[in-house]
């Protein structure tokens, strides 16, 4: 007998269907709701409106959903117009949107008006458009191979407080409502059988109009794998203006990176994620971001080059902190790409390559003879490169990641090298700036391949 997280044994079931392991091919994104709790905010409109990061509620959701699946239907009732339109928009040419007429009776309601143009599908997504979900979070639900519910083994006690809770067992979720007894609580995002519809009538036949409900009846005869939330993934339902408010800081937050440097960590991102939530709402393409800091990084060179000691260290630094905008924005967009970080990459190795002959030059400017300004200028350029292209070069090989977070204490990452060109540039030090790039990423660079090539 199975045993909840509270310490109360779960009942046992009998006569569970098994489900062929299937990867769903299309999404329910439930869209429909009044959102009274946050009528101070939205005048009156619906709350799926409300900008996050640069996207309505409704268009990151559906753009996120529509990353993992060929077709999303999306279920509208108050505000459906511009709902509507916000979610056609999220996806072009993926989206079907279709209008719950009973949408105020509960979420349940509003599923079933997805059973129509749904009814070829073994499996399908559900996902209730007024949470947001960090990037991935949902694939773990959608790879589960079968009936599955997204859920939080770790809720904060103000959350669970008004939370949908999750009896598990066994790893199975048995049971789902505002009453239940247990610690766990689901995430609004589920992978159905179309046994749903079903289950969501019986249960509407008895007064239930909640999708809990309707997930609860269905577990009865269905096992649903119960699927934590797994680091770094994160999710936030959004009832109220409070909610709002910790959604957006969830999602700057997010846009930090695991390998991250020290400069990057302690300076440049808590900088650079406020200027891409700034900048979010004005949808700026992210690869003319990338053209416009690298322009700056030209301007830095040229600055470095004429000598100008605090205006050179101030632009290189600027670089260094704009430098993750682009990809920041790409993010919040969902608008990620291969192409968009392969311009990226070759733009901050020529960026690093101008910056480094900047510094040269100012060195023969101060008097160094050029046979050491060039073989100074050569080897930091070089060592900049061989960094970079040892760790992009085990990733792309798919080869154990070398300790970046330890390594960036050297300042050997572009976040540190650039630091160095800045501080040596403001005690008017080109040489010894160029000599400290060549040091830090060389050793940083060896040290990277070196732990690679241990771990295989």
């Amino acid at each position: 007998m199975g045993v909840q997280p509270d310490g109360a044994e779960a009942p046992v079931r009998a006569g569970l269907e098994p489900i062929v392991p299937h990867r769903p091919r299309t999404a329910v994104v439930l869209a429909a709701g009044r959102s009274e709790r946050m009528s101070g905010v939205t005048r009156g409109g619906s709350k799926l409106l409300q900008p996050v990061g640069g996207c309505a509620l409704v268009e990151r959701t559906v753009a996120m959903v529509a990353r993992e699946v060929d077709r999303v239907v999306v279920v509208v009732g108050h505000d459906h117009e511009r709902v509507g339109a916000r979610a056609a928009g999220a996806a072009p040419g993926k989206v079907q949107v279709v209008r719950a007429d009973q949408w105020q009776l509960g979420n349940g309601a509003s599923l079933a008006a997805a059973e129509a143009a749904t009814a070829e599908e073994r499996l399908l997504v559900v996902v209730v458009a007024d949470h947001v979900f960090g990037e991935g979070t949902l694939r773990a639900l959608l790879e589960a191979g079968g009936p599955a519910a997204l859920i939080d083994a770790d809720t904060a006690a103000e959350v669970l407080e008004d939370a949908t809770r999750v009896v598990v067992a066994d790893g199975r979720a048995l049971a789902f409502g505002k009453d239940k007894h247990s610690r766990w609580s689901d995430c609004g995002a589920f992978v159905l059988p179309p046994d749903i519809f079903a289950c969501q009538r019986e249960a509407g036949g008895a007064g239930d109009h909640g999708l809990a409900g309707a997930i609860s009846r269905l577990a009865l005869t269905c096992s649903i794998a119960a699927v934590p939330v797994a680091a770094p993934g994160w999710w936030q339902d959004v009832d109220t203006p409070a909610d709002l408010r910790r959604a957006r800081l969830r999602l700057r937050h997010s846009l930090a990176k695991p390998a991250d440097g020290p400069v990057s960590r302690w300076l440049n991102r808590p900088l650079s994620t406020r200027i891409s939530m700034l900048l979010a709402p004005l949808r700026p393409a992210p690869d003319l971001v990338s053209f416009a800091v690298f322009g700056l990084a030209l301007l830095a060179a040229a600055a470095l080059a004429a000598g100008a000691q605090l205006v050179g260290a101030v632009l290189a630094q600027a670089t260094s902190v704009l430098d993750g905008v682009d990809g920041e924005l790409a993010r919040l967009q969902l608008r990620a790409s291969s192409r968009g970080a392969m311009l990226d990459g070759v733009l901050d190795r020529c960026a690093d390559t101008a910056i480094a002959a900047g510094l040269g030059v100012w060195s023969l400017a101060q008097g160094l003879r050029p046979v050491p300004a060039l073989i100074l200028t050569a080897a930091a350029t070089a060592a900049s490169l061989l960094s970079m292209s040892a760790k992009d070069r085990a990733a792309a090989l798919g080869l154990p990641r070398a300790p970046e977070r330890t390594l960036g204490l050297l300042l050997g990452g572009r976040d540190g090298r650039l630091l160095l060109v800045a501080v040596f540039a403001v005690i008017g030090h080109p040489a010894l700036g160029l000599l400290a790039i060549t040091l830090t990423a060389g050793l940083t660079g060896v040290l990277r391949l070196y732990l690679v090539i241990r771990c295989q």
